[in-house]
């Protein structure tokens, strides 16, 4: 933590981040890029105690960033500084919070991309099952659309983590947060048949706990999961641009336009809130206008 700042609070807090909170690497490394930007201008104010710091303070370095960072980062880092100064609150360290009174500015909901369903056919289609990359492949899309689990957490997913006779995968989200969700028929088949035929000739006699490998039986990366998407989206033709998450948001739009209550999708894809799920809704709303607009004799 010493590439933030001297200053032991930040340290502090990170390790608070890191040890009673649980988060992920990758939660961490976010916290430390904002506080960075933040101690650094502390440094620059001659403002040396984080808990001298006052809310004209927090409001002229969040005025700094506005034509260097969008409203979305903005938003983000305010987050991280609260959480800070929250944390310097409960430690005693300070005895009242600048950021109390200070709101996020507002930012433009953007509705997630999502596939139609003859689209998430058509790339579940595409893998060759008459090669072992295939058949992996294969089984990593059709699990991504089954269950809307993140690229990270599918990277990571380990042969234990899968049960397919009850038909349900482990999995830890954000914050090290455990949820089982259930796996399809399916997407069940898929995954008996990589295996079965395939991982073995992946691992070529090593041993590895990961459920999805590569060459050499190394644990396949979120940036190869990447990878093998790209490739077989283009081999599906399909023209719109897609991602990991955009399955992620295709399984989830799919279980609401068949009449899965919000709360169950909203357990399934580990959101903390319901709030984050409610987009989806939005989606729902927006299409159904379309198809009102397109159909109604008097629209």
């Amino acid at each position: 933590m010493a590439d933030i700042s001297g200053n032991v609070y930040f340290e502090s807090f990170i390790d608070y981040l890191r040890v009673e909170k649980g988060l992920s690497n990758n939660s961490i490394i976010s916290y430390s890029q904002d506080l960075k930007k933040y101690s650094r201008y502390l440094e620059e104010k001659g403002l040396k105690l984080p808990a001298k710091v006052t809310r004209t303070d927090v409001t002229d370095f969040l005025f700094s960033l506005r034509k260097r960072v969008s409203a979305g980062s903005i938003s983000r880092i305010l987050s991280t500084i609260k959480n800070f100064h929250r944390f310097l609150l409960r430690e005693k360290v300070s005895s009242s919070d600048p950021c109390e009174l200070i709101e996020a500015p507002k930012i433009e909901k953007k509705l997630p991309h999502f596939l139609t369903c003859q689209e998430v056919s058509g790339i579940l289609k595409a893998s060759n099952l008459k090669s072992r990359q295939g058949i992996r492949d294969r089984a990593i899309l059709e699990l991504m659309y089954a269950t809307g689990l993140r690229v990270s957490e599918l990277a990571t997913l380990k042969v234990g983590d899968i049960n397919l006779e009850v038909g349900f995968v482990k999995c830890k989200g954000k914050g090290s947060k455990e949820r089982i969700v259930p796996v399809g028929g399916v997407a069940q088949q898929s995954l008996k048949k990589y295996l079965s035929q395939a991982r073995d000739k992946f691992l070529k006699g090593k041993a590895s706990l990961y459920l999805f490998v590569g060459q050499g039986g190394r644990r396949l990366s979120r940036q190869s999961i990447w990878k093998i998407i790209k490739r077989v989206v283009k081999k599906a033709e399909i023209k719109k641009k897609v991602s990991p998450h955009t399955l992620r948001h295709s399984f989830a739009t799919h279980l609401l336009e068949r009449g899965a209550d919000l709360r169950s999708v909203q357990e399934m894809l580990g959101h903390a809130s319901i709030t984050t799920t409610q987009i989806y809704t939005h989606i729902n709303q927006r299409r159904l206008k379309e198809i009102h607009s397109k159909f109604h004799p008097r629209a």
